[in-house]
């Protein structure tokens, strides 16, 4: 998969998914965004709970269970200091209907522990390379 982040202007950034969807990102005033997008910080708990809640479905009906109405109320907990990353992520899972609960339960799992691939990239190596007027760095980072 691969796609390209444009930036816009002071702290925006733009692109289009591989799947066709444009996206802005953006910054916080205090920071010297304009807020006319989401904080990457924010995509990234979006995508956990995206990537999970697709995966429950997807068990789900083929274990021919069917929803009748279906949410995720995600907590995210940072680190003070920079990074400031994910410390914590907690989903509650709020699901309603004709659901056994070995079931659902065997499907969060299943999601957790196996087919999440946001939730399992957060701890992938992550590699990086620059350049600079189209000449490639040199320098290893």
């Amino acid at each position: 998969m691969e796609l390209t982040i444009n930036w816009k202007e002071k702290m925006a950034f733009a692109g289009v998914t591989p799947s066709g969807h444009e996206f802005t990102m953006d910054a916080a005033p205090e920071v010297g965004g304009e807020n006319s997008g989401p904080r990457p910080t924010e995509l990234l708990l979006q995508a956990v709970a995206g990537c999970t809640g697709i995966d429950i479905m997807s068990i789900l009906h083929k274990m021919r269970l069917e929803p009748s109405a279906f949410h995720m109320d995600v907590k995210g907990e940072r680190a003070d200091d920079h990074p400031k990353r994910f410390t914590t992520i907690n989903i509650h899972y709020a699901l309603e209907g004709e659901l056994p609960e070995d079931k659902v339960i065997r499907a969060i799992q299943l999601s957790k522990d196996k087919y999440c691939s946001v939730s399992h990239s957060l701890n992938s190596e992550i590699t990086v390379s620059y350049s600079i007027n189209g000449v490639k760095g040199e320098k290893t980072i």
